[in-house]
């Protein structure tokens, strides 16, 4: 994939094409774009199920085409019975089982929060609830495709997940991973997402639906209460903001890592970025990256427990101290990264100019392998980030916010383009964004190029304990070596891996075209008309 898709009235962006069409018809249909972006977020929970669920959390930037870009944090806090003398006896909490689905998620209750956003901005007739979900109740129903990414995530997770009971017969039937291409039908998360469309989104937390969950809750003996659900609605807040050379960049405030996406492209904005090789465009926004990581382990937790003024951190000041920390000849020492995560990002943009930049998460993939019974729905594993030392920053508390990696990010660029834009992947989503921003606006490399084109990951991936600069083989032999030269421990990934992330980007230009780009590593599409 070398060449964007570019259409004059409406754009969908989704690392799965079935999800991309279904934003696509509801632009079609005259809805906005937030419309679209919910019922492209319910396809799809449904088609990449091992990335995302009704179960897990969601954040939202949109960017009217005047004003201020509104920011909508829809993560679940802790359960109110998911206290540290629980986990007395473990060193950590729990990855997978029960125990790992502690917080509430939250991923509904901002598609409800993002409607109540469009109906105030105006514009359109709302469409139905019932036509937004319509796609997914289908393929739910009548069965998707299983992904090579979805049997693939099996394959490997297979030992840790295939005690759970619920989620082998509902992933797993006859006890056989489904093959690629094979139907995959999700009859309980079709008749959820009906109920959903009848009742409203609200009963997922308030209703006969959060009932029913909650007594599952019980009795899988999960920390979560249906007082743990009724008390939670998504928040609107307020994104920080790059003043960039080239612009105004976007990202959300803690809990999530945004602030660390903007630090990287204020950090580089300053290391003169424009003509460089790979090797040194790449070690730049790595040693950006490592000094990015040194804020985000300091300060980024419950933002209700934050003194720091996150926006200071992003001051032409203390930028310039940072920069003037990155040497451009030797790789620095660090610590450790906090490991990947698998999550979708969705991008919409609609015929007015209002864009959104989403994502959807379930944290690890199949998030913590529970399905509540009956209902299809797979909870998140986003709590196993709490720390139960009670000095750390992430210590858990009943009622607290996890750390996010998730940040969807936007930009409202000095030529007049908006760009909205983002990835899948834990530590990995600053370091993508940061590459496809370099490339893309600073060095001016075509936006389908700048995604396809090889990328890296400082850090951790599944499985492996080691922090090293893990490199796509397509790099150029020299680019490799230049890197070890400047003292990056390298390893090589395969060509178009995973692990370094599917991304994705819109570009509304100033005459109105709209430029949408999505990345071969994924099943997505950019779907325009």
């Amino acid at each position: 994939m070398m060449q964007s898709n570019i259409a004059p009235s409406g754009m969908a962006v989704t690392p799965h094409h079935l999800a991309s069409a279904s934003a696509q018809r509801i632009l079609r249909a005259g809805g906005n774009a937030i419309e679209a972006m919910v019922a492209a977020a319910a396809t799809i929970a449904v088609v990449y199920p091992h990335m995302n669920s009704l179960g897990g959390d969601g954040f939202w930037l949109i960017v009217p085409p005047e004003g201020e870009p509104i920011a909508i944090d829809a993560s679940g806090a802790a359960g109110s019975l998911a206290t540290r003398q629980r986990y007395a006896g473990h060193a950590r909490i729990p990855h997978r089982g029960a125990q790992a689905a502690l917080t509430v998620a939250g991923t509904v209750s901002g598609w409800q929060e993002a409607l109540a956003c469009a109906a105030e901005l105006g514009g359109n007739r709302p469409l139905p609830l019932s036509t937004l979900l319509e796609d997914a109740i289908g393929y739910a129903a009548d069965g998707i495709p299983v992904t090579q990414s979805q049997e693939d995530s099996l394959t490997s997770r297979h030992d840790e997940l295939c005690d759970f009971a619920e989620f082998s017969r509902v992933f797993m039937p006859q006890g056989q991973i489904p093959r690629t291409g094979s139907r995959f039908i999700q009859s309980d998360l079709a008749a959820t997402l009906r109920q959903l469309a009848d009742d409203g989104l609200d009963s997922f937390y308030r209703g006969t639906l959060a009932e029913r969950m909650a007594r599952q809750m019980a009795a899988l003996d999960m920390p979560l209460t249906l007082d743990d659900l009724a008390a939670h609605r998504a928040r609107r807040t307020v994104p920080l903001t790059l003043a960039h050379s080239r612009g105004e960049v976007f990202n959300l405030a803690p809990p999530t890592q945004g602030l660390v996406s903007l630090a990287i492209l204020g950090i580089t904005d300053r290391l003169g970025m424009e003509d460089l090789s790979d090797s040194q465009t790449i070690h730049r926004l790595v040693e950006a990256t490592k000094l990015a990581f040194r804020l985000r382990d300091r300060y980024i937790t419950d933002p209700r427990l934050i003194d720091q003024n996150m926006q200071d951190l992003l001051s032409s000041q203390h930028l310039d101290e940072l920069a003037g920390n990155v040497d451009t000849r030797c790789a620095s020492s660090w610590g450790e990264g906090k490991g990947p995560g698998d999550t979708v990002w969705l991008g919409t943009c609609d015929r007015n100019g209002l864009a959104v930049s989403f994502i959807q998460s379930i944290y690890h993939e199949f998030g913590s392998g529970v399905i509540l019974p009956g209902t299809g729905v797979l909870w998140q594993n986003r709590g196993a980030s709490f720390s139960l030392d009670p000095h750390h920053l992430l210590a858990l508390a009943p009622g607290k916010q996890p750390f996010h990696t998730l940040n969807p990010a936007a930009a409202r660029l000095s030529d007049g383009r908006t760009l909205v834009y983002g990835s899948m992947g834990g530590d990995g989503q600053p370091q993508t964004q940061a590459a496809l921003f370099t490339r893309h606006v600073i060095q001016r490399m075509p936006l389908q190029q700048a995604i396809t084109a090889p990328r890296w990951l400082l850090g951790r991936t599944w499985g492996q304990a080691t922090d090293t600069l893990k490199l796509e083989d397509r790099f150029q032999p020299a680019t490799v070596q230049a890197l070890r030269g400047l003292g990056h421990d390298v390893e090589l990934l395969s060509g178009f891996s995973e692990t370094v992330g599917h991304a994705g980007a819109i570009v509304r230009h100033p005459n109105g075209m709209l430029e949408g780009a999505a990345d071969p590593r994924s099943n997505g599409s950019a779907a325009g008309f």
